[in-house]
């Protein structure tokens, strides 16, 4: 599978300091790697290498949001999202990512692909229970909630008659400690 060019950065030209990549990132970005749960996306990433003598710091950040469907209503809205990831690349015999905090190029190598791991950042930054914060304050109306409230269980009055007085010694024991 060919990666998106945009995200390979050519470390090898770079002069040692820091450099900055800017990233827009579309619901395409992420049909690539055929994830479809979002409805759209509107992300921006920020990527700063910093090039040493035998290494290189990754840092990327994102703001944004994503339309996403809420988990209860399924009501589309708008998921704000913010994320970071810091990543250390250093040089070694063979490739080796295995490591979610280090990346190992092999020598000779001369620029290196961000996409998977700006997929990653972006993905895991957003919750796993997606929730309309319309229905957090109450002032979404929707058949489903309205459908919801008329299920959800009532609660039930117990008269002090109906309960048998065997219980309350029983819960007596719980409080003489």
């Amino acid at each position: 599978m060919m990666e998106p060019k945009e995200f390979f950065i050519p470390f090898s030209g770079l002069k040692r300091g820091k450099h900055e990549f800017e990233y827009e990132i579309e619901n395409t970005f992420f049909e690539f790697f055929g994830y479809q749960e979002f409805n759209g996306a509107q992300i921006k990433v920020l990527a700063i290498l910093d090039k040493m003598n035998n290494m290189m710091e990754l840092e990327l950040s994102s703001t944004g949001k994503v339309n996403v469907d809420c988990d209860l209503t399924g009501e589309a809205f708008d998921q704000p999202i913010v994320s970071d990831l810091k990543l250390v690349i250093k040089f070694g015999e063979t490739y080796d990512d295995e490591n979610d905090e280090i990346l190992i190029l092999p020598h000779g190598e001369h620029q290196f692909n961000i996409a998977q791991y700006v997929y990653e950042m972006l993905v895991l930054a957003v919750p796993q229970k997606r929730v309309h914060p319309g229905v957090l304050d109450g002032s979404l109306q929707s058949e489903v909630l309205d459908k919801l409230e008329e299920l959800q269980p009532k609660e039930r009055k117990e008269s002090s008659e109906n309960i048998d007085p065997r219980w309350d010694d029983l819960k007596k024991l719980l409080t003489d400690k």
